[in-house]
């Protein structure tokens, strides 16, 4: 088992409090919007372990720059590097059989301070095929309009730690219909219409592309409008004024009108499948997913919108949020069910003086303190502190305070 040390993203939209009150440090006055904890490329967790027998590699420093070593018996390693020396030891059989020789997902704790960008993942089979397409056409991978960075799917769960608002899934479109009518802005009329007139699938089709293919001009305009309505009308308006203050004159503002605005508390969760679209807007929590990086962005980003890719990709239909809540096990486990077998997201509530829980599983594991003082082992942790467990490798958490558990399904 061993202790963690991550790096913290500081993405535009992060929270500039949420991370470091967590942590009890200061702020920097920075964002810090996310803390990965697993073996992404982009950011890998790092350990200190024995040296491998004959390894030539010098130790890593916390900034993942070489250290210029000849390298220790033993020294600071990426959890990526910890795995590929040895995937059956760390990730297990099963595992390494179902997924290949990598750890199939990423755990993170989010921190939003302001909106993400309006987004929606590919299911296996589509992503498997853009990858193939775009690598056949030549397309470079740091291109950016590459949509396509590998050929995984991206589902998602993230738990709220805090309130938490965000937007997930199409609203039925008489709803949408009657949230952007009370603007009261001409230039929004043709999208109210489309969205009465139409059959559900095809009014929210019709709607979102017209927003998407708007004349630029046209629509800094509409969205200025529409911001100031929403801000006088507040109420269920009051979310889109806030997402244009950020974005302003972004058609994503007025895409967001079409999504289900959502507020969880603390301890429940939402899960977004393939070709759901979704943002983020306030509140910080435990996120994970499958380890991919398979974004299709439809607003709120100055970034590359693919529309014909992202029109094949959406599921226009109006759909509840999949809010979940944990259920409970008679071992204390409470578990976040999904329909994916590339991470199981559950959290222990540990008591005071209660009994030591056996944790020890044939798949790896990474354990995350959120609050108390728990023990994993002979590890103690602090909030925001994590530990990654390999496969069949005894463990037992005790202590007081809150683990959130992340593993996979085999």
């Amino acid at each position: 088992m061993d202790r963690l040390s991550n790096t913290v993203r500081p993405y535009a939209w992060g929270s500039t409090t949420a991370i470091p009150e967590l942590l009890g440090t200061a702020p920097t006055d920075e964002p810090q919007a996310e803390m990965w904890m697993g073996a992404h490329p982009g950011a890998p967790s790092r350990l200190t372990r024995p040296a491998a027998s004959g390894s030539a590699g010098p130790a890593t420093g916390s900034a993942g720059h070489a250290s210029g070593s000849a390298g220790p018996a033993t020294g600071e390693q990426t959890l990526t590097d910890v795995i590929d020396a040895d995937p059956e030891r760390e990730l297990g059989s099963a595992t390494v059989r179902t997924f290949g020789p990598r750890l199939p997902f990423l755990l993170k704790l989010l921190a939003a301070g302001a909106p993400l960008s309006l987004q929606v993942h590919p299911d296996l089979e589509q992503a498997q095929q853009g990858y193939a397409d775009e690598e056949r056409r030549g397309v470079p991978l740091d291109a950016p309009h590459r949509t396509y960075k590998d050929a995984n799917h991206k589902p998602e769960l993230i738990c709220a730690l805090t309130p938490f608002d965000g937007l997930c899934g199409f609203r039925r479109p008489a709803e949408a219909a009657d949230l952007i009518a009370a603007l009261g802005v001409d230039s929004l009329k043709p999208y109210v219409d489309l969205l009465r007139a139409s059959p559900e699938d095809r009014a929210l089709r019709e709607v979102l592309t017209a927003i998407l293919t708007a004349d630029p001009d046209e629509m800094t305009h509409t969205v200025a409008e529409a911001a100031e309505a929403a801000e006088r009308l507040d109420g269920a308006h009051a979310p889109y004024a806030q997402i244009a203050h950020h974005y302003p004159g972004d058609p994503g503002v007025i895409a967001a009108m079409l999504l289900n605005h959502v507020q969880l508390q603390p301890g429940e969760a939402m899960f977004l499948g393939a070709g759901v679209p979704h943002a983020y807007l306030d509140g910080l929590g435990v996120e994970i997913m499958a380890n991919s990086d398979n974004v299709l962005r439809c607003g709120l980003t100055p970034k590359h919108i693919d529309v014909p890719e992202l029109l094949r990709i959406v599921r226009f239909e109006a759909t509840e949020p999949a809010v979940l809540r944990p259920e409970a096990a008679p071992t204390g486990e409470e578990l976040y069910e999904t329909p994916v077998d590339e991470f199981r997201l559950s959290r222990y509530v540990l008591p005071p003086g209660g009994a030591p829980v056996d944790l020890t599983a044939a798949t790896p594991q990474i354990l995350l303190c959120t609050a108390g003082a728990p023990r994993a082992g002979q590890i103690a942790l602090a909030p925001g502190e994590s530990v990654f467990v390999p496969a069949d490798e005894t463990v037992e958490v005790a202590g007081t305070g809150t683990l959130f558990r992340a593993t996979v399904v085999v």
